[in-house]
């Protein structure tokens, strides 16, 4: 599998991830936070096809590209059913208090435990873990099979994700960092919405420094 990881945003540098099967490159976008033009850029250059853009969350931060790549690549985008309250109400995905309001509709829901499948090969799939307590949408897309998983703000490099935020709930995060993640195999590769990678191993030893 490719892992590409590109940072958008002009408010806040996001991490938008390419999930590529090298053998189709056919893939996913997960969480298109900004900057439409250069995702573009990167999908044509590389000859990939998105099948699905992925949204671990719904703040604007992680949704300000959706609207126009889906509708340029021609493709459908997912997030847990929560998330509807964030898709449409700019306070709650807070690009309101940016001046640049956002709002979505259209979008296709998952729930935990849901396994998204690629099209192009049923062999390359994430299940969806439910982690709220940064939002009350925010999930985690696990790949058991190489070890990795798309965990947006829950958890960062040495750092969690922010619960005074709407929807925030530090015991919610608290339990979904110690039953959803921490309950993976120690060397699964964490990517995160604003750090670089880590591992389950690696935030284990620092968690209770946070």
């Amino acid at each position: 599998m490719i892992v590409k990881a590109l940072t958008v945003g002009d408010i806040i540098p996001t991490n938008s991830y390419f999930y590529i099967d090298e053998k189709s490159k056919h893939g996913f976008l997960i969480d298109a936070g900004g900057n439409a033009d250069l995702l573009e850029r990167e999908i044509s250059n590389n000859g990939w096809k998105i099948e699905k853009i992925l949204l671990t969350h719904g703040h604007f931060d992680h949704i300000g590209a959706v609207e126009r790549l889906s509708r340029d690549l021609n493709v459908p985008y997912y997030i847990h059913q929560s998330g509807k309250q964030y898709l449409s109400d700019s306070e709650y995905n807070l690009s309101a208090y940016f001046g640049i309001p956002i709002i979505l509709g259209d979008a296709k829901y998952f729930i935990d435990g849901d396994e998204i499948f690629l099209d192009a090969d049923k062999n390359v799939k994430l299940r969806v873990l439910y982690t709220p307590g940064h939002t009350t949408d925010s999930v985690v897309f696990y790949d058991a099979k190489n070890e990795l998983a798309f965990c947006g703000d829950t958890i960062f490099k040495s750092g969690v994700g922010r619960t005074d935020v709407p929807g925030g709930n530090a015991e919610q995060l608290r339990q979904s960092i110690e039953k959803k993640i921490f309950t993976l195999p120690d060397n699964t590769v964490l990517y995160s919405g604003h750090s670089a990678p880590t591992t389950v191993g690696m935030e284990k030893k620092y968690y209770n420094m946070y």
